[in-house]
């Protein structure tokens, strides 16, 4: 068993907790169904977002739409670099997997781009 990370971003169309909560249960949803995770692989998860969004946590949706109550998980503000995407969440879900378990990272709304 090895511990290997998913990378994902969406931008939020608005800084509003309904906004949060549906980019961030987007965002997740996309990663779990391309990467297949079943809960008890999470080992953390960490969200980012720019400055322009504080509305919400994305971790308290997390746990309470999809159930992650046991996965440690924080929010932090991302570097504000000139320039940069604006009203972008990341994520990093890290997953205790198999070696041979390739990550398929996630970048919708116009986050490709951070590709």
């Amino acid at each position: 068993m090895v511990t290997k990370g998913i990378r994902g971003a969406i931008t939020v169309s608005s800084n509003t907790d309904y906004e949060i909560k549906n980019a961030t249960l987007e965002l997740l949803s996309e990663m779990v169904r391309a990467n297949n995770i079943k809960q008890e692989m999470i080992s953390h998860v960490i969200f980012t977002l720019t400055d322009d969004l504080n509305a919400a946590f994305p971790a308290k949706f997390a746990r309470l739409d999809f159930g992650w109550k046991d996965a440690a998980m924080m929010c932090f503000h991302e570097l504000d670099v000139p320039d940069s995407l604006p009203m972008c969440l990341r994520v990093l879900v890290v997953l205790n997997c198999e070696e041979s378990f390739v990550p398929k990272f996630v970048y919708l709304k116009g986050a490709e781009k951070l590709r």
